[in-house]
């Protein structure tokens, strides 16, 4: 049903600005999700739980909070995909950043366990699910604005800034942890955790002024010309035709962006959990490592992408997660030797990698879909996959740690073999967008110009 040549942007409208758009909003959202995060890792579990528990318990309950939120993140996929792929890309975006940061904000004035008892962490957990909505329908949105808008043939690097909000929001976020906890521990402990999730009221009206601005996906109006041209531009239920027609690619999208997720909280959240509370490092030392390691992503991220636009995404993507498979076990081994050089080293070199993923797989996964139900394809794509392997990375490895006797390994061996068939989906995944493409069945930016001769 889509154009057989992919519309370009109309006069007036600027790639860029969409770009920073996407940029703005995903950083913001993403943001909120890491405080929520790193609260999760080292503030939660003394704040909203008993003390008598055990340590484990504690920090078990902590993670479970945080990974209720993946719970509802397909719902948000499918809902905000449906209104995405049938009325716009834009509307969707305001709606999931007002409500991302509705959310956060009323975390930062919740009560604790010492003050209201269990009410604490049912708000804690009520609250989450709605991040967990929100964010759910943000990322395919943000992609697809950035994407849609791209010139031709640079679909990678203009989807990178969608990408980048993931690496702005963990700066902002472990950096303004990293600044309340300068306070001192009680002071951190009693207020200074609050500070962060306050502080996105701000961020939040920043991005509205952004997207509110933004204009509509140039894809989205071709979809909305040809349905008015054969009453069968606009699917009424896009969930059920990407189940029908597209529920293969769904999975392998899944299984593709595995690492991105899981593995992401696997050498963030957990390592800053299993640094802290098994090995007692020192909270301030990793913190200032991840946010390091945020600024080298934020820095490499978009160079990364144009590179991908040039020899192919698929290749850039599929080098960096033989890289996390190399780095895995290193990665964990060096927080046991206590040296902060070389944990900061491994931290720099695996977000090194990883940032090989974010950008240059977003135009991956778009190619895959048909413009009329892209939204909720990429959408299904990403949340189910954050949903398995984002939310339950952190808990599954905090309990092989503790079956163990407080082994790293395990959780490392397991990043390895996701990463390991990331690559393998990665590779059927754009086959599946080269077929698209020369069926005339994408209305995406053109391939990028090596996928035509490496195909």
């Amino acid at each position: 049903m889509s154009p057989s040549s992919p519309p370009q942007p109309a006069a007036g409208r600027s790639p860029y600005r969409a770009a920073v758009a996407a940029l703005a909003g995903t950083s913001i959202e993403w943001y909120d999700f890491y405080a929520f995060a790193t609260a999760a890792a080292i503030v939660f579990n003394d704040v909203f739980f008993p003390p008598d528990m055990s340590l484990y318990l504690r920090t078990f309950s902590a993670f479970a909070t945080f990974a209720v939120g993946f719970l509802l993140r397909p719902l948000g996929g499918i809902i905000f995909g449906h209104i995405g792929d049938r009325v716009g890309r834009k509307k969707t975006l305001v709606i999931t950043l007002v409500m991302m940061g509705a959310a956060s904000f009323a975390i930062g004035l919740l009560p604790t366990y010492a003050q209201v008892g269990a009410l604490a962490p049912i708000l804690l957990i009520v609250l989450r699910l709605v991040q967990g909505i929100a964010i759910g329908g943000e990322w395919g949105g943000a992609v697809l604005i950035a994407v849609e808008n791209a010139p031709r043939g640079r679909a990678a690097f203009f989807g990178s800034f969608a990408q980048l909000g993931s690496s702005v929001g963990a700066l902002l976020s472990t950096g303004a942890f990293s600044l309340m906890n300068l306070f001192g521990h009680d002071t951190f402990m009693s207020w200074g955790w609050r500070v962060p999730f306050l502080a996105s009221a701000v961020l939040v009206i920043v991005g509205l002024v952004v997207r509110v601005k933004l204009e509509e996906s140039p894809v989205m109006g071709e979809v909305r010309k040809e349905h008015q041209a054969t009453d069968g531009g606009v699917t009424k239920l896009p969930v059920v035709e990407v189940f029908q027609r597209a529920w293969r690619t769904v999975l392998i999208g899944v299984l593709a962006l595995a690492t991105a997720t899981g593995g992401y909280y696997l050498v963030t959240s957990f390592l800053l959990s299993y640094g802290t509370g098994d090995l007692h490092l020192s909270e301030s030392m990793l913190l200032n490592g991840l946010t390091l390691a945020a600024f080298l992503e934020l820095a490499v991220t978009p160079w990364l992408s144009w590179l991908a636009d040039r020899v192919g995404s698929h290749k850039v993507v599929i080098a960096g997660l033989a890289g996390v498979i190399v780095l895995a076990l290193p990665q964990f081994m060096v927080l046991g030797t206590g040296s902060v050089f070389l944990i900061w080293l491994m931290m720099l070199a695996m977000r090194l990698v990883m940032s090989a993923l974010y950008g240059p797989i977003a135009s991956i996964l778009v190619e895959g879909f048909a413009p009329h139900v892209r939204y909720t394809g990429i959408s299904l794509s990403y949340q189910i996959c954050n949903m398995i392997f984002g939310g339950l990375a952190p808990l599954a490895a905090v309990s092989l740690t503790a079956a163990t006797g407080g082994h790293y390994w395990p959780s490392a061996v397991a990043l390895m073999l996701i990463s390991a068939i990331g690559i393998v989906c990665t590779a059927h995944l754009h086959r599946i967008g080269t077929a698209q493409a020369s069926d005339g069945r994408t209305g995406s930016p053109a391939p990028q110009k090596a996928v035509s001769t490496t195909s």
